[in-house]
Protein backbone atom coordinates (compact mmCIF):
# COMPACT_ATOMS: atom_id res chain seq x y z
CA UNK A 1 0.00 0.00 0.00
CA UNK A 2 3.03 2.39 0.96
CA UNK A 3 4.84 1.93 -1.98
CA UNK A 4 1.27 2.08 -4.61
CA UNK A 5 0.94 5.77 -2.03
CA UNK A 6 4.58 6.89 -3.35
CA UNK A 7 4.37 6.19 -6.87
CA UNK A 8 0.69 7.77 -6.89
CA UNK A 9 2.76 10.57 -5.32
CA UNK A 10 4.79 11.39 -8.19
CA UNK A 11 2.56 11.11 -10.86
CA UNK A 12 0.05 13.52 -9.36
CA UNK A 13 2.70 15.88 -8.58
CA UNK A 14 4.49 15.39 -12.25
CA UNK A 15 0.78 16.13 -14.11
CA UNK A 16 0.23 19.43 -14.75
CA UNK A 17 -3.26 19.72 -14.94
CA UNK A 18 -3.56 17.36 -11.64
CA UNK A 19 -1.76 20.10 -9.43
CA UNK A 20 -4.10 22.47 -11.73
CA UNK A 21 -7.13 20.96 -10.20
CA UNK A 22 -5.53 20.21 -6.92
CA UNK A 23 -5.21 24.33 -6.87
CA UNK A 24 -8.58 25.51 -7.86
CA UNK A 25 -10.87 22.82 -5.99
CA UNK A 26 -9.38 24.02 -2.96
CA UNK A 27 -9.80 27.54 -3.57
CA UNK A 28 -13.37 26.81 -4.43
CA UNK A 29 -13.80 24.58 -1.29
CA UNK A 30 -12.16 27.57 1.24
CA UNK A 31 -14.49 30.09 -0.72
CA UNK A 32 -17.59 28.16 -0.29
CA UNK A 33 -16.94 26.72 3.11
CA UNK A 34 -16.89 30.20 4.15
CA UNK A 35 -20.10 31.63 2.92
CA UNK A 36 -22.51 31.17 5.81
CA UNK A 37 -25.32 28.98 4.37
CA UNK A 38 -23.25 27.08 1.73
CA UNK A 39 -22.02 23.72 3.83
CA UNK A 40 -19.28 21.34 2.63
CA UNK A 41 -21.97 19.15 1.69
CA UNK A 42 -23.54 21.74 -0.78
CA UNK A 43 -20.49 22.67 -1.99
CA UNK A 44 -19.50 19.10 -3.38
CA UNK A 45 -23.28 18.77 -4.91
CA UNK A 46 -23.15 21.59 -6.22
CA UNK A 47 -19.37 21.16 -8.28
CA UNK A 48 -19.93 17.60 -8.68
CA UNK A 49 -21.17 17.34 -12.22
CA UNK A 50 -18.11 19.17 -13.25
CA UNK A 51 -16.43 16.16 -12.23
CA UNK A 52 -17.89 14.35 -14.99
CA UNK A 53 -16.01 16.14 -17.62
CA UNK A 54 -12.84 14.16 -16.57
CA UNK A 55 -11.95 10.57 -16.22
CA UNK A 56 -12.24 9.13 -12.79
CA UNK A 57 -9.09 9.90 -11.24
CA UNK A 58 -9.19 13.66 -12.19
CA UNK A 59 -12.52 13.57 -11.19
CA UNK A 60 -11.82 12.58 -7.82
CA UNK A 61 -9.16 14.47 -7.31
CA UNK A 62 -10.93 17.48 -7.85
CA UNK A 63 -13.35 16.41 -5.62
CA UNK A 64 -11.51 15.56 -2.60
CA UNK A 65 -9.58 19.32 -3.09
CA UNK A 66 -13.14 20.44 -3.04
CA UNK A 67 -14.25 18.01 0.44
CA UNK A 68 -10.95 19.15 2.50
CA UNK A 69 -11.07 22.68 1.57
CA UNK A 70 -14.45 23.33 2.21
CA UNK A 71 -14.77 21.56 5.76
CA UNK A 72 -12.23 24.38 6.96
CA UNK A 73 -13.63 27.06 4.87
CA UNK A 74 -16.75 27.00 7.50
CA UNK A 75 -14.48 28.53 10.31
CA UNK A 76 -13.75 31.57 8.70
CA UNK A 77 -17.12 32.76 8.93
CA UNK A 78 -17.66 31.28 12.84
CA UNK A 79 -14.59 33.41 13.43
CA UNK A 80 -15.54 36.38 11.71
CA UNK A 81 -19.17 36.97 11.66
CA UNK A 82 -20.44 34.41 13.96
CA UNK A 83 -21.89 32.15 11.58
CA UNK A 84 -20.80 28.87 10.76
CA UNK A 85 -20.32 27.89 7.40
CA UNK A 86 -20.19 23.91 8.00
CA UNK A 87 -21.95 22.01 10.91
CA UNK A 88 -18.64 21.16 11.94
CA UNK A 89 -17.85 25.32 12.61
CA UNK A 90 -20.90 25.50 14.95
CA UNK A 91 -18.55 25.02 18.45
CA UNK A 92 -15.41 27.06 16.68
CA UNK A 93 -17.42 30.44 16.52
CA UNK A 94 -18.11 29.90 20.30
CA UNK A 95 -14.36 31.31 20.93
CA UNK A 96 -13.53 32.45 17.75
CA UNK A 97 -16.05 35.21 17.58
CA UNK A 98 -15.49 36.45 20.91
CA UNK A 99 -11.12 36.28 20.15
CA UNK A 100 -12.24 38.66 16.73
CA UNK A 101 -13.94 40.62 18.35
CA UNK A 102 -11.00 41.28 21.03
CA UNK A 103 -8.99 42.42 17.63
CA UNK A 104 -6.88 38.81 17.13
CA UNK A 105 -9.27 37.80 13.98
CA UNK A 106 -5.90 37.09 12.40
CA UNK A 107 -4.76 35.27 15.03
CA UNK A 108 -7.86 32.93 15.33
CA UNK A 109 -8.08 32.44 11.62
CA UNK A 110 -4.63 31.37 12.15
CA UNK A 111 -5.42 28.63 14.94
CA UNK A 112 -7.97 27.69 12.83
CA UNK A 113 -5.73 26.90 9.83
CA UNK A 114 -2.56 25.34 11.89
CA UNK A 115 -5.40 23.14 13.84
CA UNK A 116 -7.13 22.32 10.93
CA UNK A 117 -4.49 20.98 8.71
CA UNK A 118 -2.56 19.12 11.93
CA UNK A 119 -6.13 17.33 12.32
CA UNK A 120 -6.48 16.47 8.70
CA UNK A 121 -2.56 14.74 8.68
CA UNK A 122 -3.32 12.76 11.58
CA UNK A 123 -6.77 11.47 10.76
CA UNK A 124 -5.23 10.50 6.87
CA UNK A 125 -2.42 8.99 9.05
CA UNK A 126 -5.00 6.72 10.70
CA UNK A 127 -7.10 6.23 6.95
CA UNK A 128 -4.04 5.05 5.34
CA UNK A 129 -2.95 2.53 8.92
CA UNK A 130 -6.95 1.19 9.23
CA UNK A 131 -7.87 1.19 5.99
CA UNK A 132 -6.00 -1.73 4.39
CA UNK A 133 -6.84 -3.75 7.50
CA UNK A 134 -10.70 -3.17 7.88
CA UNK A 135 -10.70 -3.70 4.10
CA UNK A 136 -8.95 -6.85 4.27
CA UNK A 137 -11.28 -8.30 7.30
CA UNK A 138 -14.74 -7.15 5.22
CA UNK A 139 -13.61 -9.10 1.83
CA UNK A 140 -14.74 -12.26 3.97
CA UNK A 141 -18.48 -10.64 4.05
CA UNK A 142 -21.23 -12.00 2.14
CA UNK A 143 -24.66 -10.39 0.86
CA UNK A 144 -26.09 -10.53 4.35
CA UNK A 145 -23.54 -8.81 5.95
CA UNK A 146 -23.63 -6.13 3.23
CA UNK A 147 -27.47 -5.54 4.03
CA UNK A 148 -27.24 -5.42 7.53
CA UNK A 149 -24.03 -2.79 7.54
CA UNK A 150 -25.98 -0.45 4.94
CA UNK A 151 -29.12 -1.07 7.08
CA UNK A 152 -26.71 -0.20 10.04
CA UNK A 153 -25.22 2.75 8.16
CA UNK A 154 -29.09 3.93 7.93
CA UNK A 155 -30.30 3.54 11.52
CA UNK A 156 -27.00 5.15 12.57
CA UNK A 157 -27.80 8.75 10.86
CA UNK A 158 -31.38 8.67 11.91
CA UNK A 159 -29.66 8.02 15.57
CA UNK A 160 -27.05 10.68 15.21
CA UNK A 161 -29.16 13.20 13.29
CA UNK A 162 -29.77 16.27 15.42
CA UNK A 163 -33.69 16.40 16.28
CA UNK A 164 -35.93 14.13 15.68
CA UNK A 165 -34.79 10.41 15.55
CA UNK A 166 -37.99 9.01 13.39
CA UNK A 167 -38.12 12.54 11.21
CA UNK A 168 -34.59 10.87 10.16
CA UNK A 169 -36.03 7.72 9.87
CA UNK A 170 -38.97 8.47 7.78
CA UNK A 171 -36.36 10.57 5.06
CA UNK A 172 -34.21 7.75 4.88
CA UNK A 173 -37.23 5.80 4.19
CA UNK A 174 -38.29 8.47 1.27
CA UNK A 175 -34.80 7.72 0.21
CA UNK A 176 -35.03 4.46 -0.36
CA UNK A 177 -38.26 4.67 -1.83
CA UNK A 178 -36.92 7.23 -4.39
CA UNK A 179 -34.11 4.50 -5.03
CA UNK A 180 -36.50 1.98 -6.49
CA UNK A 181 -37.89 4.21 -9.33
CA UNK A 182 -37.25 2.82 -12.56
CA UNK A 183 -36.90 -0.09 -14.06
CA UNK A 184 -36.06 -3.46 -12.08
CA UNK A 185 -32.52 -4.64 -12.49
CA UNK A 186 -33.54 -8.59 -12.69
CA UNK A 187 -37.25 -8.40 -13.81
CA UNK A 188 -37.13 -4.94 -16.08
CA UNK A 189 -40.57 -4.39 -14.94
CA UNK A 190 -41.11 -0.55 -14.09
CA UNK A 191 -41.63 0.50 -10.77
CA UNK A 192 -43.40 3.56 -9.17
CA UNK A 193 -42.42 5.54 -12.92
CA UNK A 194 -46.45 6.29 -13.63
CA UNK A 195 -45.88 5.24 -17.35
CA UNK A 196 -43.29 8.07 -17.52
CA UNK A 197 -40.51 7.62 -19.86
CA UNK A 198 -37.93 9.91 -17.99
CA UNK A 199 -38.70 8.23 -14.88
CA UNK A 200 -37.89 4.73 -16.37
CA UNK A 201 -34.53 5.12 -16.19
CA UNK A 202 -34.31 6.21 -12.22
CA UNK A 203 -34.21 8.95 -10.18
CA UNK A 204 -30.02 10.27 -10.70
CA UNK A 205 -28.88 11.60 -7.11
CA UNK A 206 -26.79 14.51 -8.55
CA UNK A 207 -30.11 16.51 -9.27
CA UNK A 208 -31.77 15.36 -6.14
CA UNK A 209 -28.49 16.46 -4.27
CA UNK A 210 -28.28 19.46 -5.66
CA UNK A 211 -31.50 20.54 -5.16
CA UNK A 212 -31.96 19.36 -1.77
CA UNK A 213 -28.40 20.90 -0.62
CA UNK A 214 -28.06 23.88 -3.40
CA UNK A 215 -31.51 25.01 -4.26
CA UNK A 216 -33.36 24.65 -0.57
CA UNK A 217 -30.12 27.13 0.67
CA UNK A 218 -31.02 29.49 -2.30
CA UNK A 219 -35.15 29.81 -1.24
CA UNK A 220 -34.30 29.41 2.89
CA UNK A 221 -31.74 33.18 1.87
CA UNK A 222 -34.33 34.22 0.11
CA UNK A 223 -37.17 34.04 2.80
CA UNK A 224 -34.80 35.58 5.00
CA UNK A 225 -34.14 38.69 3.41
CA UNK A 226 -31.27 41.03 2.56
CA UNK A 227 -30.34 41.64 5.88
CA UNK A 228 -26.44 43.21 5.69
CA UNK A 229 -23.99 40.81 7.69
CA UNK A 230 -21.51 42.70 9.96
CA UNK A 231 -17.86 41.14 8.95
CA UNK A 232 -15.20 41.90 11.35
CA UNK A 233 -12.89 43.11 8.74
CA UNK A 234 -9.82 44.65 11.00
CA UNK A 235 -6.99 41.29 10.66
CA UNK A 236 -4.33 42.81 12.34
CA UNK A 237 -1.59 40.16 13.74
CA UNK A 238 -2.02 37.31 12.20
CA UNK A 239 1.05 34.75 13.81
CA UNK A 240 0.71 34.30 17.66
CA UNK A 241 3.54 33.42 20.32
CA UNK A 242 5.02 30.17 19.99
CA UNK A 243 4.47 30.49 23.72
CA UNK A 244 0.87 30.32 23.44
CA UNK A 245 1.04 27.68 20.68
CA UNK A 246 3.31 25.33 22.01
CA UNK A 247 0.76 24.17 24.73
CA UNK A 248 -1.71 23.44 22.29
CA UNK A 249 -0.19 20.76 20.85
CA UNK A 250 -1.36 17.86 23.01
CA UNK A 251 -4.90 19.04 22.98
CA UNK A 252 -4.49 19.16 19.11
CA UNK A 253 -3.88 15.28 18.77
CA UNK A 254 -6.94 14.47 21.56
CA UNK A 255 -9.28 16.83 19.21
CA UNK A 256 -7.66 14.68 15.85
CA UNK A 257 -8.03 11.69 18.04
CA UNK A 258 -11.70 12.33 18.95
CA UNK A 259 -12.77 13.33 15.50
CA UNK A 260 -11.21 10.87 13.58
CA UNK A 261 -12.64 7.80 16.05
CA UNK A 262 -16.24 9.84 15.50
CA UNK A 263 -15.92 10.40 11.82
CA UNK A 264 -14.95 6.25 10.95
CA UNK A 265 -18.41 6.11 12.80
CA UNK A 266 -21.41 6.08 9.91
CA UNK A 267 -23.33 9.17 9.88
CA UNK A 268 -21.74 10.16 12.75
CA UNK A 269 -20.38 13.56 11.29
CA UNK A 270 -18.31 16.59 11.85
CA UNK A 271 -20.44 18.18 14.18
CA UNK A 272 -20.70 15.42 16.97
CA UNK A 273 -17.15 15.14 16.90
CA UNK A 274 -16.22 18.76 17.58
CA UNK A 275 -19.05 19.05 20.10
CA UNK A 276 -17.26 15.68 21.58
CA UNK A 277 -13.72 17.05 21.92
CA UNK A 278 -14.80 20.64 23.07
CA UNK A 279 -16.46 19.34 25.39
CA UNK A 280 -13.70 17.10 26.71
CA UNK A 281 -11.21 19.84 26.74
CA UNK A 282 -13.55 21.87 28.77
CA UNK A 283 -13.73 19.17 31.44
CA UNK A 284 -10.21 19.06 31.82
CA UNK A 285 -9.51 22.51 31.92
CA UNK A 286 -8.10 24.10 35.20
CA UNK A 287 -10.38 27.34 33.79
CA UNK A 288 -13.51 25.97 32.10
CA UNK A 289 -15.01 29.28 32.53
CA UNK A 290 -12.64 30.87 30.23
CA UNK A 291 -14.64 29.01 27.35
CA UNK A 292 -16.42 30.75 25.11
CA UNK A 293 -14.50 34.32 26.29
CA UNK A 294 -12.00 34.01 22.84
CA UNK A 295 -9.71 31.86 24.12
CA UNK A 296 -7.20 29.49 21.59
CA UNK A 297 -8.10 26.38 23.11
CA UNK A 298 -11.65 26.92 21.87
CA UNK A 299 -10.61 26.88 18.54
CA UNK A 300 -8.18 24.66 18.36
CA UNK A 301 -9.76 22.27 20.26
CA UNK A 302 -13.05 21.98 17.31
CA UNK A 303 -10.77 22.69 14.58
CA UNK A 304 -8.31 19.58 14.86
CA UNK A 305 -11.00 17.33 15.56
CA UNK A 306 -13.40 19.15 12.50
CA UNK A 307 -10.73 18.10 10.15
CA UNK A 308 -9.93 14.82 11.37
CA UNK A 309 -13.40 13.61 10.39
CA UNK A 310 -12.52 14.25 7.21
CA UNK A 311 -9.89 10.67 7.28
CA UNK A 312 -12.12 9.08 9.15
CA UNK A 313 -15.41 9.16 7.21
CA UNK A 314 -13.24 7.82 4.50
CA UNK A 315 -12.79 4.59 6.47
CA UNK A 316 -15.94 3.04 6.46
CA UNK A 317 -16.42 4.67 2.68
CA UNK A 318 -13.65 2.81 1.08
CA UNK A 319 -13.29 0.19 3.18
CA UNK A 320 -17.29 -1.15 3.88
CA UNK A 321 -18.80 1.65 1.09
CA UNK A 322 -20.77 2.80 3.59
CA UNK A 323 -20.68 6.97 3.98
CA UNK A 324 -19.61 7.97 6.91
CA UNK A 325 -21.31 11.58 6.44
CA UNK A 326 -23.38 13.35 3.63
CA UNK A 327 -20.64 14.29 2.04
CA UNK A 328 -19.03 11.15 1.94
CA UNK A 329 -22.80 10.01 0.66
CA UNK A 330 -21.68 12.80 -2.45
CA UNK A 331 -18.52 11.35 -3.02
CA UNK A 332 -19.74 7.71 -2.97
CA UNK A 333 -22.70 9.03 -5.66
CA UNK A 334 -19.76 10.37 -7.77
CA UNK A 335 -17.45 7.19 -7.76
CA UNK A 336 -20.95 5.23 -9.06
CA UNK A 337 -21.32 7.50 -11.36
CA UNK A 338 -17.78 7.21 -12.92
CA UNK A 339 -17.83 3.29 -12.80
CA UNK A 340 -16.25 3.02 -9.40
CA UNK A 341 -17.67 0.67 -6.49
CA UNK A 342 -16.23 1.42 -3.06
CA UNK A 343 -15.41 -1.06 -0.95
CA UNK A 344 -13.07 -3.82 -0.12
CA UNK A 345 -13.06 -5.54 -3.19
CA UNK A 346 -11.98 -2.06 -4.67
CA UNK A 347 -8.45 -2.19 -2.47
CA UNK A 348 -7.91 -5.72 -4.68
CA UNK A 349 -9.37 -4.34 -8.31
CA UNK A 350 -8.11 -1.19 -8.24
CA UNK A 351 -5.28 -0.14 -5.18
CA UNK A 352 -3.97 2.36 -7.29
CA UNK A 353 -7.67 4.22 -6.97
CA UNK A 354 -7.31 3.96 -3.32
CA UNK A 355 -3.67 4.91 -2.80
CA UNK A 356 -4.91 8.16 -5.31
CA UNK A 357 -8.06 9.26 -2.93
CA UNK A 358 -5.13 9.32 -0.07
CA UNK A 359 -2.64 11.34 -2.11
CA UNK A 360 -5.44 13.74 -3.67
CA UNK A 361 -6.49 14.43 0.46
CA UNK A 362 -3.16 14.86 1.86
CA UNK A 363 -2.36 17.25 -0.90
CA UNK A 364 -5.51 19.02 -0.08
CA UNK A 365 -4.62 19.47 3.28
CA UNK A 366 -1.41 20.92 2.78
CA UNK A 367 -2.39 23.22 -0.16
CA UNK A 368 -5.20 24.37 1.66
CA UNK A 369 -3.30 25.23 5.08
CA UNK A 370 -0.89 26.90 2.50
CA UNK A 371 -3.87 28.98 0.44
CA UNK A 372 -5.44 29.56 3.99
CA UNK A 373 -2.45 31.73 5.65
CA UNK A 374 -1.46 33.24 2.35
CA UNK A 375 -5.62 34.28 1.63
CA UNK A 376 -6.42 34.84 5.26
CA UNK A 377 -6.27 39.09 4.10
CA UNK A 378 -8.67 38.74 1.57
CA UNK A 379 -11.54 36.56 3.10
CA UNK A 380 -13.57 39.24 4.84
CA UNK A 381 -13.99 40.30 1.72
CA UNK A 382 -15.75 38.02 0.01
CA UNK A 383 -17.96 37.47 3.19
CA UNK A 384 -18.71 41.07 2.36
CA UNK A 385 -19.77 39.87 -1.06
CA UNK A 386 -23.79 41.59 -1.87
CA UNK A 387 -25.96 38.08 -1.01
CA UNK A 388 -28.04 38.12 -4.19
CA UNK A 389 -24.95 38.08 -6.05
CA UNK A 390 -23.64 35.04 -4.46
CA UNK A 391 -27.47 33.65 -4.60
CA UNK A 392 -27.82 34.09 -8.48
CA UNK A 393 -24.36 32.43 -9.13
CA UNK A 394 -25.48 29.63 -7.23
CA UNK A 395 -28.95 28.93 -8.81
CA UNK A 396 -26.94 29.00 -11.87
CA UNK A 397 -24.60 26.31 -11.09
CA UNK A 398 -27.52 24.90 -10.22
CA UNK A 399 -29.25 24.28 -13.06
CA UNK A 400 -26.10 23.93 -15.28
CA UNK A 401 -24.91 21.42 -13.04
CA UNK A 402 -28.24 19.16 -12.97
CA UNK A 403 -28.70 19.28 -16.83
CA UNK A 404 -25.07 18.34 -17.25
CA UNK A 405 -25.56 14.89 -15.96
CA UNK A 406 -27.54 13.50 -18.41
CA UNK A 407 -27.87 16.50 -20.79
CA UNK A 408 -31.92 16.24 -20.17
CA UNK A 409 -34.01 19.48 -18.87
CA UNK A 410 -36.29 16.31 -16.67
CA UNK A 411 -32.93 16.77 -14.43
CA UNK A 412 -33.21 20.35 -13.83
CA UNK A 413 -36.84 19.63 -12.88
CA UNK A 414 -35.90 17.19 -10.43
CA UNK A 415 -33.69 19.47 -9.24
CA UNK A 416 -36.20 22.18 -8.98
CA UNK A 417 -38.85 19.93 -6.85
CA UNK A 418 -36.02 18.65 -4.08
CA UNK A 419 -35.05 22.53 -3.80
CA UNK A 420 -38.63 22.75 -2.67
CA UNK A 421 -39.36 19.25 -0.84
CA UNK A 422 -35.53 20.48 1.12
CA UNK A 423 -36.82 23.84 1.64
CA UNK A 424 -40.25 22.48 3.26
CA UNK A 425 -38.14 19.39 5.53
CA UNK A 426 -36.18 22.55 6.56
CA UNK A 427 -39.29 24.06 7.75
CA UNK A 428 -40.85 21.17 9.25
CA UNK A 429 -37.07 20.46 10.97
CA UNK A 430 -36.84 17.48 9.00
CA UNK A 431 -33.29 16.95 7.83
CA UNK A 432 -32.58 16.16 4.46
CA UNK A 433 -29.48 14.45 4.43
CA UNK A 434 -30.88 11.02 4.89
CA UNK A 435 -32.62 11.12 1.86
CA UNK A 436 -29.61 11.49 0.05
CA UNK A 437 -28.55 8.48 1.92
CA UNK A 438 -31.42 6.57 1.45
CA UNK A 439 -31.07 7.34 -2.26
CA UNK A 440 -27.14 6.22 -2.83
CA UNK A 441 -27.84 3.40 -0.53
CA UNK A 442 -30.98 2.32 -1.91
CA UNK A 443 -29.26 0.05 -4.64
CA UNK A 444 -26.75 -1.91 -2.13
CA UNK A 445 -29.28 -2.74 0.21
CA UNK A 446 -31.99 -4.06 -2.11
CA UNK A 447 -29.45 -5.86 -4.01
CA UNK A 448 -28.07 -7.73 -1.01
CA UNK A 449 -31.42 -8.74 0.52
CA UNK A 450 -32.83 -10.27 -2.63
CA UNK A 451 -28.96 -11.98 -3.44
CA UNK A 452 -29.17 -13.38 0.49
CA UNK A 453 -32.94 -14.65 -0.30
CA UNK A 454 -32.18 -16.23 -3.88
CA UNK A 455 -29.41 -18.09 -2.18
CA UNK A 456 -31.18 -18.62 0.68
CA UNK A 457 -35.00 -20.21 -1.29
CA UNK A 458 -36.46 -16.87 0.56
CA UNK A 459 -35.44 -17.86 4.26
CA UNK A 460 -34.90 -14.94 6.06
CA UNK A 461 -33.19 -16.36 8.89
CA UNK A 462 -30.14 -15.93 6.23
CA UNK A 463 -29.67 -12.46 7.91
CA UNK A 464 -29.27 -14.32 11.38
CA UNK A 465 -27.18 -16.81 10.83
CA UNK A 466 -23.86 -15.17 10.69
CA UNK A 467 -22.24 -13.44 13.35
CA UNK A 468 -21.54 -10.10 11.35
CA UNK A 469 -24.62 -9.22 10.06
CA UNK A 470 -26.47 -10.56 13.44
CA UNK A 471 -24.35 -7.76 15.12
CA UNK A 472 -25.44 -5.29 13.41
CA UNK A 473 -28.92 -5.77 12.62
CA UNK A 474 -28.82 -5.98 17.16
CA UNK A 475 -27.06 -2.57 16.74
CA UNK A 476 -29.55 -1.03 13.87
CA UNK A 477 -32.47 -2.22 16.40
CA UNK A 478 -30.84 -0.80 19.92
CA UNK A 479 -30.27 2.67 17.46
CA UNK A 480 -34.26 2.59 16.99
CA UNK A 481 -35.56 1.71 20.44
CA UNK A 482 -33.13 4.68 22.59
CA UNK A 483 -35.17 7.51 21.71
CA UNK A 484 -38.09 4.78 22.41
CA UNK A 485 -36.85 4.47 26.26
CA UNK A 486 -35.53 7.77 26.21
CA UNK A 487 -38.89 9.82 25.47
CA UNK A 488 -40.85 7.65 27.82
CA UNK A 489 -38.39 8.04 30.64
CA UNK A 490 -38.27 11.70 30.24
CA UNK A 491 -42.24 11.89 30.37
CA UNK A 492 -41.94 9.63 33.81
Amino acid sequence: MINEIVNVFGQVLTDPFSITLLFFGVLLGIVLGALPGISSTMSLAVLLPVSFSMNPEHGMIFLMSVFSASVYGGSISAILISIPGTPGAIVTQMDGYPMAKKGRAGEALTYAVLASGFGGVLGWVLLILIGPLLAAAALHFRSPDYAAVTLFGLCMLAYATPGSTYKALVAGVFGLILATVGLDSLTFIGRLDFGNAYLQGGISMVPVAVGIFGLAEVLKSIEFGKKKLEVIMAINRLFPPWSEIKPLWPMAIRGALIGAFVGAIPAAGSAIGVTVSYAQEKRMSKNPEKYGTGIPEGIVAPESSNNACVGGALIPLMTLGIPGDSMTAVLLGAMLIHGLRPGPQLFVERLDFVALIYVALILAIILTTILALLTIRYIARILDAPKNILMTGITILCMVGSYAVRNSIFDVMIMIIFGFIGYLMQKIQMPVAPVVFGLVLGPLLEENIRRSLIVSGGDWSVFFERPISLIFILISVLALALPIFSSSKNQQ
